[in-house]
């Protein structure tokens, strides 16, 4: 499965193949609606990146730098987020039911209407999250 990878202003710049993305710098993409269902994304940087309305389903983040990420209404349901840094990140209204966040960062995130029905929140950080 391949998906194009656009700016934070439209331009289109590559397409990847989203089933392999490890440690892909994605840093201020703009992957909002996109089907990343079972991607694998450890270690990827996505700070700043749009992935409103994405599909991550059963993806793996572990690791990732999602920081002030925008993954409002993204489906992150069974998601592996192990370690990943969410801090300042916009969840409003994500999916996050069943995701492993053990040791993940979400000093600051936006948690507001978040389905967290059980995500593995275990030595996460969630100072100053909503």
């Amino acid at each position: 499965m391949t998906i194009s990878i656009k700016n934070r202003f439209g331009k289109k710049l590559c397409t990847v193949d989203a089933d392999n993305l490890r440690a892909a710098d994605l840093h201020e993409a703009d992957l909002s609606e996109a089907d990343l269902n079972r991607a694998n994304l450890s270690g990827a940087d996505l700070s700043e990146a749009n992935l409103r309305g994405a599909n991550l389903r059963g993806a793996n983040l572990s690791g990732a730098n999602l920081y002030g990420a925008n993954l409002s209404g993204a489906d992150l349901n069974r998601a592996n987020l192990q370690g990943a840094n969410l801090s300042e990140a916009d969840l409003h209204g994500a999916d996050l039911s069943g995701a492993d966040l053990n040791r993940a960062n979400l000093r600051g995130a936006d948690l507001r209407r978040a389905d967290l029905s059980g995500a593995d929140l275990n030595r996460a950080n969630l100072r100053g999250a909503d």
